[in-house]
């Protein structure tokens, strides 16, 4: 009786065998059967992936994303990134080399028939190197990404100031994108003409920051204008974080402060003990004079500020981050806008439009998304209420972007991103410094922001007239200095006080009754501070002006938030009437009067 022959195997596709090795090196092998060709070519990235895993879960996000930019992890990922492309190449080549060769065998009986001969057929020949190419153009993307950034560290990270960068911040400012002053004030005076001396010796190179020392950073706002020589420092910020209770507090000092204490050496030898003019003019007065400060023509500017800044507040400032003002709008733009709880309303008159006209602003009070353009005309406009509200929203604006920047939302618009950070930003911080300055900054307490801003009256003496160089502010140094030192003190009991009023979210409204200016401003940052959700409709209360602060609840906001009335009758001496009335929106709303005290936000909430 005859056998019945075996049925033929069933060919195994080339095309499919090459495609499977695209999503993962010996998949391909293991479809043709070819189980130990397989495991040697999965076996090398199965290793490699192992490796980075475990390093990603030992870091945080932010670790390590400051890991991931450092300049040899950049090159040695774009050096892997070539190397695998040949692995995955050779390996998918292989797969549909097994494939023709096992089809090949079974043809030729498994060898009883004669040598196995492979017939190359140009539909297959097409998918391999379909298949080839749809896998190289993976690595070309993440070669362009990895050179971008690579660029971009080059360029935003330059501790030496010898980057070579396109400087695209002078050619995209805006000419009327600017703060000009008003009619009746005066600019800041030039800075004093005098031969340049000796070069002062070369800086120092500061050791590494250990990660347990407070750690300063001076945030910089300037204005760059096309065809002038030098740029304003308009916005100056010091950020102070306390890693040890992972706390942030935060300096401004209007652009309009002189006789800003000058730390002792060859600047001090020049324009005396303090500086005369406006802190805004200070960068430009020094940039160009490597006999005041040591630096490049890039950095010296920048070394002058962290020395007199940190000579005003007592501290040791390290690094500086400037962002100019044109560079911000394309970020946040960038990022899809930015949403601000205006506290009070914004109106000018007089701010400058891009046409150089003056144009008129409202901001309304309440939660407003912003786009890059408002939110530089909210951070920027200061002609209708007083410095400590203008740095009170530039500090607002910087909490409010570092809450609501995640990856998620950022990788869609990476390439305009980087663009517009290269643009936007520069900086000393050494790239080796990111794993730890990114770890603390995920661990941060950014809610609890502790905000001061040194302008009149308590910090400084306001003078609108009478001073030659026009509208300025003298600083109570004595006082500003305190104040930084004991920023990070806190007292368990007022810090529990603060959370319960926080808890308790009373909407207080402040009326303005006493007509002087920005008090009702001044009493809403202290309350802001003290957890308190406060806003200052743009409207007089009704009736005559009180002869002492007034405070109404509302519609039984007396027993519904008793530590926030509680503090408020402590706080003025005096005591809370009650009133009913449907269409109130606040719990709260306190009418000041012109003996109202207006403290600034205390050393230690």
């Amino acid at each position: 009786m005859q056998t019945p022959q075996e049925p033929r195997p069933r060919a195994k596709s080339p095309f499919v065998a090459a495609f499977l090795s695209l999503l993962f090196p010996g998949l391909g092998h293991a479809y043709v059967g070819a189980y130990a060709r397989a495991l040697a070519w999965a076996t090398p990235p199965i290793l490699l992936l192992a490796l980075v895993g475990g390093l990603a879960l030992r870091a945080g996000r932010l670790e390590l994303l400051g890991f991931l930019v450092q300049t040899w992890v950049l090159t040695s990922v774009f050096v892997v990134n070539l190397l695998v492309l040949g692995y995955r190449l050779i390996a998918i080549v292989d797969a549909w080399r097994a494939a023709n060769y096992a089809n090949a065998w079974a043809v030729s009986g498994d060898g009883r028939l004669g040598a196995p001969r492979i017939r190359l057929q140009p539909l297959s020949i097409g998918g391999l190197v379909a298949v080839c190419l749809v896998m190289a153009g993976a690595h070309v993307a993440v070669a362009r990404y990895d050179i971008q950034a690579m660029d971009f560290v080059r360029c935003v990270f330059d501790d030496t100031g010898t980057a070579t960068c396109d400087d695209a911040t002078a050619a995209n400012a805006s000419p009327g994108a600017n703060d000009e002053p008003l009619p009746t004030e005066e600019a800041s005076p030039s800075p004093l003409p005098s031969p340049v001396g000796t070069a002062v010796p070369a800086q120092t190179p500061l050791p590494p920051w250990d990660g347990k020392e407070r750690l300063n950073v001076l945030l910089i706002g300037s204005d760059e204008r096309p065809g002038e020589s030098g740029k304003r420092t308009d916005t100056l910020i010091v950020a102070s974080i306390d890693p040890a209770t992972k706390r942030v507090a935060m300096f401004t000092l209007p652009r309009d402060t002189v006789d800003v204490p000058i730390p002792a050496g060859p600047a001090r030898s020049l324009f005396g003990r303090v500086y005369a003019g406006k802190i805004n003019a200070w960068y430009s007065a020094v940039k160009d004079r490597p006999d005041l400060y040591p630096g490049t023509d890039k950095t010296r500017g920048y070394n002058g500020l962290k020395a007199i800044l940190g000579e005003l507040y007592g501290l040791d400032i390290r690094w500086f981050v400037e962002v100019n003002f044109d560079g911000f709008k394309q970020v946040v733009d960038t990022l899809g806008g930015v949403t601000i709880n205006v506290q009070m309303p914004v109106s000018d008159d007089y701010y400058p439009g891009d046409d150089g006209r003056l144009r008129r602003i409202y901001i309304p009070a309440g939660i407003q998304h912003m786009s890059g353009e408002q939110a530089l005309i909210y951070a920027r406009s200061r002609h209708a209420s007083s410095d400590f509200d203008r740095g009170a929203r530039q500090q607002r604006i910087l909490v409010s972007l570092r809450e609501q920047t995640d990856v998620a939302s950022v990788l869609p618009h990476i390439d305009s991103l980087i663009t517009a950070l290269k643009s936007a930003i520069r900086t000393d911080i050494p790239v080796s410094e990111l794993p730890k300055l990114l770890s603390l900054a995920d661990g941060v307490d950014i809610k609890n922001t502790r905000s001061y801003v040194f302008a009149p009256s308590f910090w400084a003496e306001e003078r609108r007239s009478g001073d030659p160089r026009g509208y300025v502010i003298v600083p109570r140094v004595d006082r500003i200095r305190l104040a930084v030192k004991q920023a990070f003190t806190t007292d368990p009991a007022e810090e529990a006080r603060r959370e319960a009023i926080s808890e308790e979210a009373a909407r207080v409204w402040i009326l303005n009754g006493s007509g002087v200016q920005g008090q009702a401003a001044t009493v809403a940052n202290y309350l802001e501070f003290q957890g308190f959700s406060v806003s200052t409709p743009n409207q007089r209360p009704e009736g005559a002006a009180p002869k002492a602060t007034r405070i109404v609840a509302y519609n039984g906001a007396e027993t519904s938030f008793p530590t926030s009335i509680a503090y408020l009758e402590s706080l003025y001496g005096v005591k809370v009437t009650t009133a009913a009335d449907p269409t109130m929106r606040a719990d709260i709303v306190i009418t000041t009067a012109g003996n109202t005290p207006t403290p600034a936000p205390p050393p230690a909430p």
